[in-house]
């Protein structure tokens, strides 16, 4: 980087470090989302305060960590402004469609009942589950991504598990998978 002009090496860091763990990024602020729309805003913002603070990443190994702290925090921030207002999506594709509402109707019905069941997994037992089955963690660096032991990880994981498996109808009523 001999010879470049003022702002330059930054440019190239984050074209060479940030920019190929965009798609890592969106595929988790739209897990954390659940809306492509506000996935994306997420994704922006974490991209313009990287931007803005990529002297401060010391060790490129952990630019992935770094950027996913930042898209959940940026992710909290805007539950912090507003509060959006909800709708269930199961009345409002009775209204527009009774086909669409008809089982019988769906494609990939086994992944959308899946992707549902994980959605409706609590924040705690979502997280690092999906950290780990979608976006490839060890226990080790969601323990650091979420500021909590190696213990609380597993022990969440196996909860999320066997939360997911009763949704799912896998165990026996009550059973929790014991």
């Amino acid at each position: 980087m001999h010879g470049t002009e003022p702002g330059k090496p930054n440019q190239r860091r984050f074209a060479e470090v940030i920019e190929p763990l965009r798609a890592d990024i969106y595929r988790f602020a739209l897990w954390l989302a659940r809306d492509r729309q506000v996935a994306e805003d997420v994704v922006q913002e974490t991209l313009l305060r990287a931007w803005r603070s990529i002297d401060s990443l010391q060790d490129t190994l952990a630019a992935k960590h770094w950027l996913l702290t930042i898209a959940r925090r940026e992710h909290a921030r805007l539950y912090e402004r507003k509060r959006h207002a909800t709708v269930n999506l199961d009345d409002l594709i009775e209204v527009e469609s009774p086909m669409l509402a008809s089982e019988d109707h769906r494609p990939d019905d086994e992944v959308h009942t899946v992707r549902r069941a994980i959605l409706a997994l609590e924040d705690e037992y979502r997280e690092p589950l999906v950290l780990q089955v979608l976006m490839g963690y060890s226990t080790e660096e969601i323990a650091t991504h979420m500021n909590i032991n190696q213990g609380a990880v597993l022990t969440r994981l196996f909860r999320a598990r066997n939360r997911l498996r009763a949704k799912l109808g896998l165990t026996a009523d009550g059973e929790e998978g014991l």
